[in-house]
C-alpha cells in the first residue's frame, strides 16, 4: 500500500487502519531525518560563519598592526638617531679635550659642566658626562643637581669598556645613580696633539631617556613595547613590564644580568603572557584577548611588540556573521520544510500527485533561480562597490597629481623665461667673440667668453632650482637655511613677480638671517612656492599689489625656539566659506584650481614637525598665512 492510495480522493478504495499507522511511521521517520540534516548543516553553516568572520578581523587587526608598528619603529629610531651624533661631535670638543689634558684646571671643567648642562637642555638628552681613562667621570650635565654624575667610578659599565675598546658603544641599563632607565651612546676620545696620537683619553656619553615616547605609548589603544635580544622589556607604554622577559630566562642568564647591574634589582619575571584559542598570535593578558604582532630592529638589535586587543571585535564579528547565517539557514530550512510538508500533502491525493508534485517542483525552482538571482545581483553590486572605490581612489590620486603638474608647469614656465634672456646674451657674447677673434683681438674675446661662462652658471643654478623642486623628498628633515628656502622659492617664482609689478618686501630681521629650521629643504620650498603662487594670484588686478615675507622667532610653551615664516598680501582675503574649510580637499576660490594646494602644503609642514595656519583676517583685508617650525641648533 502507497502514499498514493493512503490518501485516495472520495469514491475510491481506502486503506485500512494498519496502514494509515505505517504511512505516519513512514511520516515521522522523514521529519526526523529532516531535522536531523538541518541541524547539522546549520551547525556547521553557522560555525564555519563564525571561523571565517573572526579571521576577516584578525586579518584587519593584523594590517592597522603592521602599519602602527612600522610608524612606532620610525618614531622610536627617530628619537634615537637624532641623538647619536651628540657624542660624536662632543668627542671632539676643545673644552672636552682641555679637562681630560688637565684634570685639575677647575675652570675649564666648570666651562664644560655648564657647556654639557646647556646641551643636555637643548637636545633634551637626560644627562651628558665625560669619564676619563680610569673610568671616574669629570663634567656632567647634571653637576648642579642633586644626582650628579660628576666624581662616580663607571669604569664597571659596559658601555665605557666596549668604547675605550673599539671607539663607540651603546648600552641599554639602569642608571646606578639616577635609577632610571635609558640608553647610554658612548665615543671614545682620542688626542692627535702631539707627534705621537694618543688614544683612549676618555670618552663622552650621552644618556637618552624615552619617558616622552613611553608616554605616548601608554595613551594608545594597542599596548606597544621593545625588547632586547633576549626578550627583556626596556621601553614601554604599559607600567609594570619594563625588565620582564617575553618568556622565562634560564637562572644562569638571570644571574649575569643582575651581576653586570644592568637591569638594576629587576626580577626579570616573565610577563604574564598565555596562548588563547591555540594561536601562537592571540595572548591573553589580564582577561584580554590581545593580537601580539612584532617587527625587528636590526639597527639597534631591539625587537619592536605591538599588542592590539582583539577580543570584542572578534566576539562581535562572530556573534554577527553566526545571526546572519543562522538567520539564513532558518529561512532555507523553513523553506525546505515547506517544501517537504508540502510534497506529502501531495502524495495524499491520488487524482492530482503528479501535477501538484510539477507544480511544486517549479515553484521550488523558482524560488531558487530568484535566490540566485539576488545573490548574482549582490555579487555584481559588490564589485560595483569596489570598482567605484578604486576608481574614487584613482581619481583622487590623479588629482592630487595634476595639482602638482600644474604647480610644476607654471613654474616650468616662468623658469623658462628667466633661462632665454641668459641665452640670447649668450649668442651675442659668441657672435662678438668671433668678430673679436677675426680681429685677433683675444683678450676681448676672453672677456666674452667668461661672460659666456657667468650666464651658463646662471641658467644651471635656475634649472638646477627647478630640478631640485621637482624632485621627490626623501631625505631626512634636517637643519635649513630659511633664507636660502625663501631664495630658492623667489628664483622660481621671479619671473611671474616682475611681469605682474608687485612690490616684494622681505622683512628678515639680522637675528633670523642666519636662522635655521629642522625641515627638508625641497618640501619646505615646494610650500613657499605654493604660498607665495597664491598671493600672486590673490593680488593680481589690484592697483598697487604687494607681497610681504616676514620671518621672526618666537618661543614655545615647552621653552624651545620656534621660527615663524609670514606670507601675506593685499588681495582681496579670504571668503568665510572658505576659510572654514581652508584645509579641506576641492574648496578653492580659482576658478581653474583643483583645491588640494593648500591641503598638500599642510601635510608636508606637519610631517617636518610644524604646522600652516592662516590668519584671521586684517582690517586692511588680504590674506597672511604663517608656517611655524622648529628651530635647528
Amino acid at each position: 500500500m502507497t502514499d498514493r492510495a493512503a490518501l485516495t480522493p472520495p469514491g475510491t478504495t481506502t486503506a485500512g487502519p494498519a496502514d494509515a499507522s505505517l504511512i505516519r511511521l513512514r511520516r515521522i521517520r522523514v521529519w526526523a531525518v529532516f531535522v536531523c540534516l538541518w541541524l547539522v548543516i546549520g551547525g556547521l553553516v553557522v560555525w564555519q560563519a563564525g571561523r571565517i568572520a573572526r579571521d576577516e578581523v584578525l586579518a584587519d587587526l593584523g594590517q592597522a598592526g603592521r602599519v602602527s608598528l612600522s610608524l612606532n619603529a620610525e618614531t622610536l629610531g627617530a628619537e634615537i638617531d637624532k641623538q647619536r651624533a651628540l657624542p660624536v661631535v662632543l668627542a671632539r670638543d676643545p673644552d672636552a679635550l682641555a679637562v681630560l689634558r688637565a684634570p685639575d684646571d677647575t675652570d675649564a671643567r666648570d666651562r664644560l659642566n655648564r657647556k654639557l648642562e646647556a646641551l643636555a637642555r637643548a637636545t633634551r638628552a637626560a644627562v651628558i658626562y665625560l669619564i676619563d681613562d680610569d673610568g671616574l667621570t669629570l663634567a656632567a650635565s647634571n653637576w648642579a643637581t642633586p644626582v650628579s654624575f660628576v666624581g662616580n667610578d663607571y669604569g664597571f659599565r659596559p658601555y665605557y669598556a666596549v668604547a675605550m675598546a673599539e671607539g663607540a658603544a651603546e648600552h641599554f641599563a639602569m642608571g646606578t645613580v639616577s635609577h632610571r632607565p635609558g640608553m647610554y651612546l658612548a665615543r671614545r676620545i682620542d688626542d692627535d696633539r702631539g707627534s705621537v696620537p694618543r688614544h683612549g683619553l676618555g670618552v663622552m656619553v650621552v644618556k637618552i631617556e624615552f619617558d616622552r615616547l613611553e608616554a605616548i605609548w601608554a595613551g594608545a589603544p594597542e599596548r606597544i613595547f621593545a625588547t632586547d635580544a633576549r626578550g627583556v622589556v626596556l621601553v614601554s607604554g604599559v607600567a609594570g613590564w619594563r625588565f620582564r622577559s617575553l618568556t622565562p630566562l634560564p637562572e644562569e642568564m638571570r644571574a649575569a644580568i643582575r651581576a653586570g647591574l644592568q637591569y638594576g634589582d629587576a626580577p626579570l619575571d616573565p610577563l604574564p603572557f598565555a596562548p588563547a584559542a591555540g594561536d601562537q598570535t592571540l595572548l591573553r593578558v589580564d582577561d584580554a584577548v590581545l593580537l601580539h604582532q612584532s617587527l625587528t630592529m636590526p639597527e639597534i638589535g631591539w625587537t619592536l611588540h605591538l599588542m592590539t586587543p582583539a577580543d570584542q571585535a572578534m566576539l562581535r564579528a562572530v556573534a554577527d556573521a553566526r545571526a546572519l547565517a543562522g538567520t539564513g539557514i532558518a529561512l532555507l530550512a523553513a523553506l525546505a520544510a515547506a517544501g517537504l510538508y508540502r510534497r506529502q500533502q501531495l502524495q495524499g491525493r491520488a487524482a492530482r500527485a503528479t501535477l501538484e508534485r510539477q507544480r511544486l517542483e517549479a515553484a521550488v525552482a523558482d524560488r531558487t533561480a530568484d535566490l540566485a538571482r539576488a545573490y548574482a545581483a549582490l555579487e555584481a553590486e559588490m564589485e560595483e562597490r569596489r570598482q567605484a572605490e578604486a576608481a574614487a581612489r584613482r581619481l583622487q590620486d590623479d588629482l592630487i597629481q595634476a595639482g602638482r603638474l600644474a604647480v610644476l608647469g607654471r613654474i616650468a614656465a616662468s623658469v623658462a623665461h628667466e633661462v632665454n634672456q641668459p641665452v640670447a646674451a649668450i649668442r651675442a657674447f659668441a657672435d662678438n667673440a668671433r668678430a673679436f677673434l677675426d680681429r685677433d683681438r683675444a683678450d676681448a674675446a676672453l672677456a666674452n667668453l667668461s661672460r659666456i661662462g657667468e650666464l651658463t652658471t646662471r641658467i644651471g643654478t635656475i634649472t638646477g632650482q627647478l630640478r631640485g623642486f621637482a624632485r621627490k623628498a626623501g631625505t631626512a628633515p634636517r637643519p635649513v637655511l630659511v633664507t636660502e628656502a625663501i631664495d630658492g622659492a623667489l628664483l622660481l617664482l621671479g619671473h611671474r613677480i616682475r611681469v605682474t609689478g608687485i612690490d616684494l618686501v622681505c622683512d628678515i630681521p639680522s637675528e633670523t638671517g642666519a636662522a635655521r629650521v629642522v625641515a627638508e629643504r625641497v618640501r619646505l620650498e615646494q610650500v613657499l612656492v605654493n604660498l607665495i603662487g597664491n598671493a600672486i594670484d590673490a593680488v593680481e588686478g589690484q592697483p598697487t599689489p604687494r607681497i610681504a615675507i616676514t620671518v621672526a622667532r618666537t618661543i614655545a610653551g615647552d621653552g624651545t625656539a620656534r621660527l615663524r615664516i609670514l606670507v601675506s598680501d593685499n588681495g582681496p582675503g579670504l571668503p568665510p566659506d572658505i576659510r572654514e574649510a581652508l584645509f579641506l580637499p576641492f574648496r578653492t576660490t580659482k576658478p581653474d584650481g583643483l583645491g588640494l594646494g593648500l591641503v598638500i602644503s599642510a601635510d608636508l609642514v606637519r610631517d617636518m614637525g610644524g604646522t600652516l595656519a592662516a590668519e584671521p583676517p586684517a582690517a586692511t583685508g588680504g590674506a597672511t598665512f604663517i608656517i611655524d617650525l622648529p628651530e635647528a641648533r
